[in-house]
């Protein structure tokens, strides 16, 4: 729904930039990246990266039959009737460790000692733990029986040989690794991720480390969604710019020819110090979308800068921060190949009622969220702006369009922080 524009000159300008809702945004964002193209990492070096092929195995896993215990392998029909009081006697002829190449045959009246891990012999469909044998010269008083099967871990029960072990689009995790070792492979593709420059705009910010003078402030924003960048394996080049617009447009043409995306952090509103849109223009982007409605972080814009796609941040935190959650971040991790290239989320009780500032806005809110009770409870933060807030929030909820508020009590999808 376009804003009204009855107002005149600047405002209304300003107004109707704010065409498109969350949705639509969302939705024009992922439409106009694409993955990047694949590499092979070894498997120490996947993890939470995303798999940018089908994955199977190559090999079984066990590759044999193998002793789920410490025992003796028998024929099963042989000890069907055994006791502790009425053993059955069975010659040992051997044992066999995990790993060992030669083969022993039982034979009805015979078995093998086995450890944990070692083949099934050829011809024994059974184990019998240790605990319930008896050993008596060269033979084995078996004390208990055991049915066909027992104790025996099937070749390929972990994994079998052209399973597919990952999809592509999933992100493989720690326990993936393994899966994906005992299936054949050493190395994996996965799908490159991008090297994102950020640069902070305005002549107020300072890098961090270096000298704070009187009304000055460090930098903050962009430490935040670098560190976002570094935490789903992206490579992160931060750097700051005046209020300037040869030094904005300078930067911009550097960062553009070394990175694959640019997220710019202030200068994003229409202030007469805020050139960002201005030097973009200039540079001839194709704009996607600048402002849309959701508070905070109605700033937000994006499009595509010598083919590749830049993102606007405004400088506020939280309008920072909203930004880049709801709009850069779906967008990077659908560069970075995710199959769900959104935040983790679950649905929680709210706490406290949330009371939206426009109804033809998405509205965020942050806070807390406790998982010790039955059902998930998020409980609201009744400051929305500050970056300290932000810095202790784990969850974040959202009144949609169309809607003023939420009462206390109602059930809400929440994403998830930390």
């Amino acid at each position: 729904m376009r804003a009204n524009n009855s107002n005149i000159g600047k405002q209304e300008i300003v107004l109707t930039d704010f065409f498109y809702g969350l949705k639509d945004a969302l939705t024009l964002t992922k439409e106009n990246v694409k993955c990047l193209s694949f590499e092979n990492v070894h498997l120490i070096d996947s993890i939470d990266r995303v798999a940018a092929s089908d994955i199977y195995a190559v090999v079984d896993s066990p590759s044999v039959d193998a002793s789920l215990k410490d025992g003796y392998a028998v024929i099963s029909h042989e000890v069907k009737s055994a006791t502790d009081e009425k053993p059955v006697r069975l010659l040992i002829l051997g044992s066999a460790t995990p790993g060992d190449d030669g083969v022993i045959q039982v034979t009805p009246g015979t078995t093998v000692r086995l450890s944990t891990g070692a083949r099934i012999p050829v011809g024994a469909d059974a184990v019998v733990p240790e605990e319930f044998v008896k050993h008596k010269d060269s033979y084995a008083l078996i004390g208990v029986h055991a049915e066909p099967g027992r104790n025996i871990l099937l070749r390929g029960s972990d994994v079998s040989s052209q399973k597919c072990l990952i999809e592509s689009g999933r992100m493989i995790s720690p326990s993936m690794v393994g899966l994906l070792a005992a299936g054949g492979h050493s190395t994996v593709p996965v799908f490159k991720t991008p090297n994102i420059g950020i640069i902070g705009i305005g002549d107020e910010i300072v890098e961090p480390g270096k000298p704070l003078k009187t009304g000055k402030l460090y930098a903050s924003n962009i430490m935040t969604v670098a560190c976002w960048c570094i935490k789903y394996k992206m490579k992160a080049r931060m750097t700051t710019a005046n209020d300037d617009y040869s030094d904005i447009l300078n930067t911009l043409k550097t960062l553009s020819e070394e990175t694959d995306v640019i997220i710019t952090s202030g200068g994003a509103w229409t202030s007469d110090h805020d050139f960002i849109e201005k030097v973009l223009e200039g540079l001839g982007w194709k704009k996607i979308f600048h402002r849309i409605r959701i508070g905070p972080g109605k700033a937000v814009g994006f499009g595509i800068l010598n083919g590749k796609p830049l993102f606007i941040l405004s400088g506020g935190p939280a309008s920072n921060f909203t930004g880049f959650t709801q709009i850069v971040l779906p967008g990077l991790l659908t560069i970075s190949g995710h199959r769900t290239a959104e935040l983790p989320s679950v649905n929680a009780i709210l706490a406290s009622e949330i009371r939206g500032r426009n109804s033809e806005w998405t509205d965020f809110f942050y806070g807390h969220i406790n998982f010790d009770k039955i059902f998930p409870t998020f409980y609201p933060f009744k400051e929305r702006t500050r970056l300290a807030s932000i810095s202790e929030a784990t969850a974040v909820a959202s009144i949609p369009e169309g809607q003023e508020c939420i009462p206390a009590g109602s059930t809400v999808c929440v994403q998830l922080l930390k």
